[in-house]
């Protein structure tokens, strides 16, 4: 494993790009499956029959 206090400014700078750029891919599939249940559901989450 490596020392994130000895590595050099290359490898941060690409780990940071990195990380970035997977929190970012995580938020747009947050947000696609967030739309697509939404779509899905249609107006169909106020018409409740009991």
């Amino acid at each position: 494993m490596s020392d994130p206090l000895n590595e050099e400014p290359e490898a941060a700078k690409a780990r940071r790009r990195r990380n970035l750029v997977l929190g970012l891919a995580l938020t747009a599939f947050a947000i696609l499956t967030f739309v697509v249940t939404i779509v899905r559901l249609g107006g169909h989450v106020a018409d409740r029959t009991f």
